[in-house]
């Protein structure tokens, strides 16, 4: 696997262009035209894998960046998984998106990640039987170095990170530490998918379309010690005679002990669930959560509502709820022009940190085994 990241010793890439010679021609001449309609050049890796060959429709038709934004798509895949790529190349272009400028599909990491936008970094190591934690951590490491050191050396330096390949928190801060010159804030970990899970929980449960429950935090780890926070949610509450009502999760449950527990490790095992039932893991759950993160990253959020994102938690004597500084960690978070900004003051129940606690603990040992293996001295 970590072949993928190395720049072969031969000449492995495969680049496969899906455009006119016009095509080419506008993007040649797009430096001359504004940012706004100059194409985005967004890198996908392990784009022959399940999450990626559903993910990329997705792109493609706009529901991520906008159904106006030109796209050139970076592909990124293992060199004996190259004809496949090539397979997904040939449908992308029988698909005739109006949207997409040009695609190119490689394993060389240098094409890959040259003058990129956008990185969705979706391939990872996978833990197989009889992994430890550890040996995940430590494969997963030197990909993420590697990755960490491509975005320095050839990305945009204003590139937004999303970083999906598990352990997405850890895998990300590594990314960062490897890639200086890039801002920290320009990088997340996905915990959209669990926001998702949460909402659609909440729904069906309350028997409310899930697009009418807002405000579920996840905070912490992308793992079985996040904790789902429906303290500070609400549901709109649709009524014949009254029109449609704001309320808060907890009335409408009236069942704390159901959002204390089952509800939590509901959404907590929900991964695990996915993987008995079908034999592997997420992967349109996930893709759609990588859509939805994008799109409000890139476009913002609404007015009073809030998305949950892994960022990083900058130096400082107030960091947000008591987080250690140089972990990243999922909050709530609001957007603006590209920017996110966590939602501070917030009220913390006892039980509520309890739960920051458990997941903080397991990010900081995450991190000490990353950076011990890495040879990192803070």
């Amino acid at each position: 696997m970590d072949r993928a990241f190395h720049r072969a010793s031969v000449i492995t890439q495969h680049i496969f262009d899906s455009v006119s010679r016009d095509s080419i021609k506008r993007e040649d001449t797009s430096q001359e035209c504004s940012r706004s309609s100059r194409p985005l050049r967004v890198l996908v890796t392990g784009a022959a894998g399940q999450i990626g060959t559903n993910l990329l429709p997705l792109i493609c038709s706009g529901q991520a960046f906008g159904p106006s934004r030109r796209i050139i798509l970076h592909l990124l895949e293992v060199e004996p998984v190259l004809p496949a790529l090539k397979g997904i190349v040939m449908e992308l272009e029988d698909s005739s998106w109006s949207l997409l400028d040009k695609v190119i599909a490689t394993s060389d990491t240098a094409v890959a990640f040259q003058d990129i936008d956008w990185a969705i970094l979706v391939g990872a190591f996978p833990r197989k039987q009889g992994m430890e934690r550890k040996d995940l951590l430590a494969k997963n490491a030197s990909i993420f170095k590697e990755q960490g050191e491509a975005l320095d050396k050839y990305a945009n330096k204003n590139v937004r990170v999303l970083v999906v390949g598990n352990p997405a928190n850890t895998n990300c801060l590594i990314c960062a530490q490897f890639a200086p010159s890039i801002p920290k804030e320009n990088f997340s970990a996905l915990t959209r998918l669990d926001m998702n899970r949460a909402h659609a929980l909440i729904g069906s449960e309350l028997k409310v379309p899930s697009d009418r429950v807002h405000n579920v935090i996840i905070w912490g780890n992308h793992s079985k010690t996040q904790y789902p926070d429906v303290n500070h949610g609400h549901v709109e509450i649709h009524d014949s005679h009254k029109g449609t009502t704001k309320q808060k999760i907890r009335e409408a449950f009236k069942n704390d002990e159901y959002l204390n527990s089952k509800f939590v490790s509901t959404v907590q095992d929900r991964g695990a669930a996915v993987i008995a039932a079908r034999g592997t893991s997420s992967s349109l759950s996930a893709a759609c959560a990588i859509k939805d993160h994008i799109r409000d990253w890139y476009h913002g959020t609404e007015p009073g509502k809030w998305v949950s994102m892994a960022v990083y938690v900058p130096e400082g004597k107030n960091t947000p709820y008591n987080v250690p500084a140089g972990l990243v960690f999922s909050f709530p978070v609001t957007i603006q022009n590209g920017k996110w900004q966590i939602v501070r003051g917030l009220h913390l129940d006892d039980f509520s940190v309890s739960k920051l606690d458990i997941t903080t603990k397991e990010l900081l040992e995450e991190k000490k085994e990353a950076f011990d293996f890495l040879k990192i001295n803070e």
